[in-house]
């Protein structure tokens, strides 16, 4: 049974983000709002429930396209291979946003995504999403809970997603109501940014 925690995003309690914390750091899953749709996150340096997410969504872990959830730009480095200047202030330009970037991965990628040459990385615009990671100290692995009903595509009532989830998550967020339409991912893993898919964002700032 997953624990329902009320989250208001204009002044995260720290309380229940500690709670959460607790629960992310001993591989717990999570299920949080962010600037788009509701996600599914866990601890990166935690195999397990890295393991769990994989086995939930149906993919293999290492062929997984789980994005990077991070605070800001400073811990890039750690997972992303040195970027150029204008990478960089795209990035700058478009963070935090509904944007998933894909950017080239370093080797000091966890184990499980060593073998990646890309990694998928996300700054969300949502209060509650940014203090977890936040407390966390370091990036939540995350995706989205998708419908398999293509008409809805992504629940976004948090009592619905706690009836749904109940019994493969620890936590359920309720952040308010969520958004329906997912991030647009932009690759800049090559010379010229490429828009895999269009969401929500603004793609003029390209």
């Amino acid at each position: 049974m997953a624990e329902f925690i009320k989250i208001y995003p204009e002044n995260p309690n720290q309380k229940e983000i500690q709670k959460i914390v607790k629960v992310l750091k001993n591989g717990g899953l999570v299920i949080y709002p962010t600037d788009t749709v509701y996600g599914l996150g866990c601890d990166i340096t935690n195999v397990k429930a890295l393991e769990r997410i994989a086995r939930i969504k149906g993919v293999k872990l290492e062929k997984s396209n789980f994005s990077f959830v991070c605070e800001d730009l400073s811990n890039l480095s750690d997972y992303v291979k040195q970027i150029d200047t204008t990478t960089f202030k795209i990035l700058k330009r478009a963070l935090p946003g509904p944007y998933t970037f894909i950017l080239p991965g370093s080797k000091n990628l966890p184990n499980p995504f060593k073998k990646r040459k890309t990694v998928g990385i996300r700054v969300p615009d949502n209060s509650i999403a940014l203090a977890l990671v936040n407390a966390l100290g370091n990036p939540i692995v995350s995706t989205s809970i998708r419908d398999e009903d293509d008409v809805i595509e992504y629940t976004t009532d948090p009592e619905l997603i706690l009836e749904k989830w109940d019994n493969l998550v620890d936590v359920v967020i309720d952040g308010g109501y969520g958004g329906n339409e997912a991030s647009t991912i932009i690759d800049l893993s090559e010379d010229e940014p490429i828009i895999v898919r269009e969401g929500k964002g603004d793609l003029e700032i390209f």
